[in-house]
């Protein structure tokens, strides 16, 4: 008895046109990629609508394509937030060991922060974010860290049409609220956010231009993050490490 073939011939057939580009061919048009993949070109349709839908293929001409933008920004994405794991992560982790609380490290992916790197508190008590967990940007401290450097413009243009309410404050519900927020939070330099009895403070990764590209936190327990004098200490340790990061990332 055979194996179960559990593949999906469409996603095969999106994936393989994708492949078909390269640096000796940059446009196709969809009677070519049938003809490559012995299809009819009328099966293609929906694929190669769906693909140009989502970014993935951009169309230049009358059924002419090349490869979209989301090809290369979430490759880059992907391949930046490696770089930047592999020099942060044993930073990361001891401010983890002398902090004894929770760090995380988070890059932006639209409106959402994605964490992509974790060193947990080995406490009883500790804040559990796991690696590949997304947020709504405005609703954490290292979303926001992450939104550090944009103008109110940049603000307004990458949450038009998104929903800001429906969050438990201290999340903000409305944009002129986020801008005030954001204002606020760039003049200090640093973010903080309390959810669910824990607080946590971030702070912006930037690059050598001055572009954010990630962002870092702590976080634990509320009694443990209030006290003004160990919040001064803790907010200290976390940016001597950004710093840390920075320097060794060619960063300001």
């Amino acid at each position: 008895m055979s194996a179960k073939d559990y593949t999906v011939p469409a996603l095969q057939k999106g994936l393989k046109i994708l492949e078909m580009f390269d640096s000796q061919c940059r446009t196709l048009s969809q009677v070519e990629m049938a003809q490559r993949l012995e299809v009819s070109s009328s099966s293609l349709y929906r694929i190669v609508q769906t693909l140009t839908a989502m970014g993935y293929l951009n169309k230049i001409g009358t059924n002419t394509y090349t490869l979209g933008s989301q090809v290369v920004s979430r490759g880059f994405s992907y391949l930046g937030s490696r770089e930047i794991v592999e020099v942060a992560a044993p930073l990361i982790t001891e401010l983890r060991d002398n902090t004894s609380l929770s760090s995380h490290i988070g890059i932006r992916d639209g409106v959402e922060v994605l964490y992509v790197f974790r060193a947990l508190a080995l406490q009883r008590v500790s804040v559990n974010v796991p690696v590949g967990t997304r947020f709504p940007l405005h609703t954490t401290a290292m979303g926001r860290a992450l939104l550090m450097g944009m103008s109110p413009a940049d603000l307004q243009s990458l949450f038009q049409g998104q929903r800001l309410d429906g969050y438990p404050k201290p999340a903000p519900k409305t944009m002129p609220e986020l801008l005030t927020l954001c204002e606020k939070e760039h003049g200090q330099g640093w973010n903080m956010h309390y959810s669910d009895y824990s607080t946590a403070l971030a702070l912006p990764l930037r690059n050598f231009t001055g572009q954010v590209i990630a962002a870092i936190n702590i976080s634990g327990p509320d009694p443990v993050m209030s006290s003004p004098g160990d919040q001064e200490i803790l907010l200290g340790q976390l940016k001597l490490t950004a710093n840390k990061i920075m320097r060794r990332l060619g960063g300001v």
